[in-house]
């Protein structure tokens, strides 16, 4: 698995660090926590995009592209972090934000990681939920390339074997500090979405023989519509690496009990795993992936699924920079004395 073969652009602080989490581990009585922290790729406060858009970047100024486009959500992070890599490279920068959150709080419109998409140059467009966004987002670029704009589309959360790549490396990472620290890690967990770290992890830790089970906390879709395009991106991408049919179906596991109402709506349980990893560790997590993600892991720990004596590395996607479009979710101002 020799990832020098394909284009990349350096933009993250790597490797990223591999801490424990002994204060959360000891409040909740399971397992040895710990955590991958990439919130800590550096790119416009970091985030789990910036790996994706290395090797994605990459192809775009192969293709001489002067223009990006991607898409995603109004609090996208995937946006923001593809907005500041294109500012990096001196790419011009143009995103779809897809409305999926009814809601005219002015701090979800108009604060976090939208403040900052404006503040890296990105221009902006917004969608109605319930479009084809890919659809969009090539329709719009053709237009672009008509009137004789060179575009090079990202399609959303990067989530393509190329954006994929990033996370095969990050399982190279993974393994090589936990074999350095001599750290026998049981199990992996993380938020998965868009579908392009599962994918890239699971075709990284099967590559590797790694036999670490792998578990995806869905943050939108059901279990059966998440696993399938996790195992169908895994797939190209190992293909793509020259290793085809080395993931199967049964190595991808996705868990969609914390969901609650929607994509991008926090539930109690994600509120107080953010609030947990905050004053318990000193973490920043996101209400949109991160959040739901480590309100999983809490769950299945208080449920037994995982028991005292396990290592599990909880994978940090990032995304603290959303917080600050959804302050109304904590309702602080009342708790002021």
């Amino acid at each position: 698995m020799h990832l020098a073969r394909f284009p990349r652009y350096r933009l993250a602080h790597l490797p990223t660090p591999l801490e424990p989490m002994p204060r959360l581990s000891a409040h909740l009585g399971g397992p040895e926590l710990w955590i991958k922290r990439d919130d800590c790729t550096g790119l416009a406060s970091g985030g789990n995009k910036t790996r994706k858009l290395e090797f994605l970047i990459a192809e775009a100024l192969a293709a001489g592209a002067e223009t990006v486009m991607t898409h995603g959500a109004v609090q996208s992070n995937h946006a923001r972090q593809t907005a500041a890599a294109a500012a990096r490279v001196g790419l011009k920068c143009h995103l779809l934000l897809e409305e999926r959150i009814a809601t005219n709080d002015p701090n979800y419109n108009e604060n976090g990681n939208v403040f900052l998409d404006l503040l890296h140059g990105a221009t902006l467009e917004h969608r109605p939920p319930g479009l084809d966004m890919n659809a969009e987002l090539e329709a719009v670029a053709e237009m672009r390339r008509g009137a004789g704009e060179n575009v090079f589309t990202i399609p959303g959360g990067g989530s393509n074997p190329t954006g994929a790549l990033g996370y095969v490396n990050c399982a190279m990472e993974l393994l090589s500090q936990a074999n350095d620290r001599g750290l026998v890690i049981d199990r992996i967990v993380h938020a998965t979405g868009s579908a392009g770290t599962q994918a890239g992890m699971v075709t990284g830790l099967k590559m590797l023989n790694a036999d670490i089970p792998l578990l995806g906390i869905g943050v939108r879709a059901p279990k059966e519509v998440q696993e399938g395009n996790v195992f169908k991106l895994a797939s190209a991408t190992a293909e793509k690496l020259g290793h085809p049919g080395i993931v199967a179906r049964e190595d991808v596991v996705a868990n969609t009990d914390y969901v609650g109402e929607g994509y991008g709506i926090p539930t109690p349980g994600t509120i107080e795993a953010i609030e947990l990893f905050a004053r318990m560790e000193g973490i920043l997590l996101d209400p949109v992936y991160s959040g739901k993600g480590a309100a999983g892991l809490i769950d299945l720990i208080r449920k037994g699924t995982y028991k005292a004596g396990e290592r599990i590395v909880f994978l940090h996607t990032g995304g603290s920079v959303g917080l600050f479009g959804y302050t109304a979710k904590f309702d602080y101002h009342a708790r002021t004395a």
